[in-house]
């Protein structure tokens, strides 16, 4: 006792470093992995199997609050590369980090008050959260021994600094993006506004926003680099490319040395390369993006090209000059730059080379990365809307196909840019010898006078022959729809080519909305403002000037809320087009089919739609001056207006019908399979209950956001009408509910809508109710009768072989009606 009471201050204090070592808890310095019976306690920290990296709870700058994070182990400078908790702080110490049974990260206050998690879909009987030498912190099965099979990875989630071998970009298989965002100041890491993305948006290249504003763009990537990242080069501290597939794109480095480098998005909204140095035991910075003032995305505007060096930075491109002359005299560059003489692509525009350059922004472009640059120099010039072409890939002496349809804008010179082809007018071009040019003239004159002056005779007389034809045909087909409406007092305009090739800019790639089984469809402006839609006649369409005329003469004279609106109607030539209001928000099945737009259609919105569709079939079948049955009813033919308001579309197969019509027998079938009842598709036997079955599957499409004909389940191989009338019998409809819906949906609404979806589907088209019913069922909360049997009701296998076997019955591709002779 008293040699215990004689211990000096320094035994004493070995004691208690060895009591509490022996005291600590189960997860301590140098372990890696944490169980589902292990926690992470704020003190305590985690290290990564190769000790590179360290996890723990800490403090940034001057802050007082408490993050979990990860940051680099063997360095003096504690430097964190990624944060959990960013938006949700702790302001003690009681913080908890662990791992839950199914698999799901969580940090907690003390036990109990969880303020971040993660969101696994996955989860297994034995996870284990493990930190790995790449800084990755990963949650997999413990039993699991293919050591890349992660449940969750922060990896997917990065802050503001891009580790070795991270992928920055999109996953079009999982749908998901990775992309950094900056933290708000040294002492608070929750997001700024700042962020660093891949864009796969056209072509592919790294973009630096504010919001939603660019602020720097790396330009497209050209298989050595970006084509504006003049910083990037290769080099022997680390690796980096581009991974370009249908099922991803993303950006990556790998580092071939070991010296230890991180890219981080910086506060200020600066990426920047970081390499520590051991023998300073600092940090130095390696390079920065955007780098100089030419880096400012969209500083000379248009066709502006910026130089460094020169004085103003901004300058135009060869053969353009400057918009605005006055301001760009002031300083301000942003309306850019103007050719000096203007395209005029009936007489033959050409290409100049301009070389040394960043190419233009790619968000807009095509692309195609087999062709050659000659194929690609013939694809641009077919099309008057393209104005610039280029190389995608200049390894090897080139290949691939960029083309741009729109102004070209973010140009730069540089000493490594790249080779673009601008569309110039043919006189700015010198690429002939002009007295070469005018011997061969001469001496071609002289050899071919007589036959060339015989061919121009000839070809005269046939051309004003087939303009006097065409003037013919021409005058018939406008005459005859003048006549019709003259006669039906329908008092709809004929609208000259002109105005829709201006509307249009010239049926430019830009402006086009979509194609179905009429043609293409583009968008327009008028000169008075008014936004419209231009259904153009396609020279393969199986449609032609009957369903034109038809269309014409079946909704013009229709007027109803639910019903899109014509406008006008052009003839010229070869030309036949439709002009409708135009509709804001395109198509239903735009909505309806895509994951993404699904989740922005609340069942109040689609039960909006259902009944809106309801109303304006009614008004058809029962109410409109002509009686009409549609024929063609399809998810892509219900358009939206800015308000989501639906307008039933496409009345170009459309039948009018008299009081005492019951039905009609035709030919030649058309429609859309998944779409057409079991009497018209089989027998060309149809009536308003033929409308009433399409809209019966539009009902069940809305509520549960699966296509009719493309829909499988892996219990059995019925289609979406047999699914659902299955789940009906079996009281189990609410399993049919889009999950996008379950938040915002009235239970009550939405079974009674597939209720009268079944009902409108049924077989027999006796059992159907008319539309007339089925507003009245969808407004009010009386009893419904019981669904019978549906049409179609039968395993997808027999039904193709059935419909592989007639000639009889029109088919469909991606939604385009056929028409097909019976």
């Amino acid at each position: 006792m008293e040699r215990m009471l004689d211990m000096s201050t320094g035994d004493l204090s070995l004691l208690i470093l060895v009591f509490s070592l022996l005291c600590s808890p189960k997860i301590s310095r140098g372990v890696d992995t944490i169980t589902t019976t292990d926690s992470l306690k704020d003190g305590q920290t985690m290290i990564s199997s190769g000790g590179n990296f360290e996890m723990g709870f800490f403090s940034p700058g001057n802050s007082k609050n408490r993050y979990l994070g990860i940051w680099y182990k063997k360095i003096s400078v504690r430097t964190a590369v990624w944060v959990a908790n960013r938006e949700t702080p702790i302001t003690n110490t009681t913080g908890i980090f662990r791992v839950t049974n199914p698999g799901i990260l969580v940090v907690s206050i003390d036990t109990n008050n969880i303020i971040w998690s993660t969101n696994s879909s996955k989860s297994v009987l034995n996870p284990i959260a493990q930190l790995l030498d790449s800084g990755n912190l990963v949650v997999r099965n413990a039993k699991d021994d293919n050591p890349g099979n992660f449940l969750w990875q922060s990896f997917h989630y990065p802050t503001d600094t891009l580790l070795p071998d991270m992928k920055l970009g999109i996953d079009f298989i999982a749908s998901r993006e990775v992309h950094l965002s900056s933290w708000k100041s040294n002492d608070d890491p929750a997001a700024s506004d700042f962020t660093y993305q891949c864009d796969p948006t056209g072509y592919p290249q790294n973009i630096l926003r504010k919001g939603t504003l660019i602020q720097y763009r790396a330009g497209p990537w050209n298989g050595f680099r970006f084509s504006g990242a003049q910083n990037s080069r290769k080099n022997s501290i680390y690796e980096f490319g581009l991974v370009f597939t249908d099922k991803e794109v993303y950006f990556y480095y790998h580092l071939i040395s070991s010296v230890i480098s991180r890219f981080v998005l910086n506060q200020s909204g600066v990426a920047q390369r970081w390499t520590w140095v051991d023998r300073t035991q600092e940090w130095i910075l390696y390079l920065t993006s955007p780098n100089d003032n030419c880096d400012s995305y969209d500083l000379c505007g248009p066709y502006g090209t910026c130089r460094m060096g020169n004085s103003p930075v901004c300058g135009c491109l060869d053969k353009f000059e400057p918009k605005y002359p006055r301001n760009w005299d002031m300083g301000d560059w942003s309306s850019g730059c103007i050719r000096r003489t203007t395209l005029d692509c009936s007489n033959g525009d050409g290409f100049l080379k301009y070389s040394g350059v960043k190419l233009p922004d790619t968000r807009n472009s095509w692309y195609s990365k087999t062709m050659t640059l000659e194929e690609c120099k013939v694809i641009c010039s077919k099309n008057c809307s393209c104005m610039a072409y280029a190389n995608a890939d200049i390894r090897n002496g080139g290949s691939g196909c960029l083309l741009w349809f729109e102004d070209l804008i973010d140009i730069r010179a540089l000493t490594e840019g790249q080779d673009i082809y601008i569309r110039m007018a043919s006189s700015e071009l010198e690429t002939f010898n002009r007295k070469k040019r005018n011997i061969l003239r001469m001496i071609i004159s002289l050899l071919t006078g007589v036959i060339a002056l015989a061919l121009c005779l000839i070809l005269y007389i046939y051309i004003q022959r087939k303009k006097k034809h065409k003037r013919q045909i021409d005058g018939r087909q406008i005459q005859d729809l003048e006549d019709q409406n003259h006669k039906n007092n329908l008092e709809l305009p004929l609208v000259d080519l002109a105005t829709v090739i201006k509307a249009t800019n010239n049926y430019s790639l830009g402006n086009k909305l979509g194609e179905g089984g009429f043609g293409p469809v583009y968008k327009g402006v008028l000169e008075d403002g008014q936004e419209i839609a231009v259904k153009r006649l396609s020279d393969t369409s199986t449609q032609g000037l009957h369903e034109f005329k038809n269309e014409v003469t079946c909704i013009a004279k229709l007027q109803h809320r639910n019903l899109v609106r014509l406008l006008g109607y052009c003839i010229e030539g070869e030309e036949k087009m439709l002009i409708y209001e135009y509709m804001h928000n395109r198509s239903l099945d735009l909505f309806i089919f895509e994951q993404a737009k699904s989740m922005l259609l609340d069942w109040q919105t689609r039960f909006h739609i259902i009944n809106g569709i309801a109303r304006g079939l009614m008004y058809l079948h029962q109410d409109s001056r002509l009686r009409i049955i549609h024929r063609d009813l399809k998810a892509s033919n219900i358009l939206l207006d800015i308000n989501m308001n639906p307008k039933i579309s496409d009345f170009g197969m459309a039948r009018i019908f008299r009081e005492n019509d019951s039905g009609f027998n035709t030919k030649r079938v058309v429609g859309t399979y998944g779409y057409m009842s079991p009497e018209y598709q089989v027998d060309g036997l149809f009536s308003v209950k033929s409308d009433v079955f399409s809209y019966g599957v539009l009902v069940l499409e809305i509520v549960s956001g699966k296509r009719n004909r493309h829909f499988f389940h892996p219990d059995h191989h019925h289609n979406l009408l047999g699914h659902a009338w299955k789940l009906y019998t079996e009281d189990r409809s609410r399993e049919l509910i889009d999950e996008n819906l379950m938040k915002s949906c009235n239970l009550s609404e939405v079974l009674r809508s597939i209720h009268v979806g079944l009902l409108c589907v049924q077989w027999s088209p006796k059992d159907r109710p008319n539309m007339s019913a089925v507003v009245m069922m969808l407004s009010s909360e009386g009893i419904l009768p019981h669904a019978k049997r549906p049409g179609f009701f039968t395993e997808r296998n027999v039904l193709d072989a059935e419909c592989s076997s007639s000639s009889t019955i029109a088919s469909s591709r991606n939604d385009i009606t056929i028409l097909v002779p019976r």
